[in-house]
C-alpha cells in the first residue's frame, strides 16, 4: 500500500469537519500553530508534544565533503537542522499498522 501526501489544506478541512468550525477558523488555527512551531525552533527551543514526538533544532557544523561525480573535495557551510524523535503513542500506532501489513 502506498501512502499518500496530505496537504495543509486537507488537514484544516478535516479539522473543520471534525470540530464543526468554519474552514477559515481551522485554517487560521493550523497556520498559527505551524508559525509558532517555526518560531520556537528558530529560537533554538526544543518542542515536546506528548505522545506525538519531540522537535529539536541544532547547528550542523561546517565540514568537508566529496562530490561523488568528480571526487572533488567541497566545503559545506554550517547550517541549522531540525530533528524529530517520534513519541511513544505515535510509535505504537505505527507498529500496529506495520503488523497489519504483514
Amino acid at each position: 500500500m502506498v501512502n499518500r501526501t496530505v496537504t495543509k489544506r486537507e488537514l484544516y478541512q478535516k479539522i473543520a469537519k471534525l470540530s464543526g468550525q468554519p474552514q477559515a477558523v481551522s485554517r487560521e488555527v493550523v497556520q498559527l500553530f505551524l508559525d509558532q512551531v517555526i518560531e520556537e525552533l528558530a529560537e533554538g527551543n526544543r518542542l515536546e508534544l506528548r505522545n506525538f514526538g519531540v522537535f529539536d533544532s541544532r547547528i550542523q557544523p561546517a565540514h568537508k565533503a566529496r562530490n561523488p561525480r568528480t571526487n572533488e573535495v567541497v566545503y559545506v557551510d554550517s547550517k541549522a537542522v531540525v530533528t524529530f524523535k517520534v513519541g511513544k503513542k505515535m510509535d505504537e500506532e505505527a507498529q500496529k499498522r506495520l503488523n497489519r501489513r504483514e
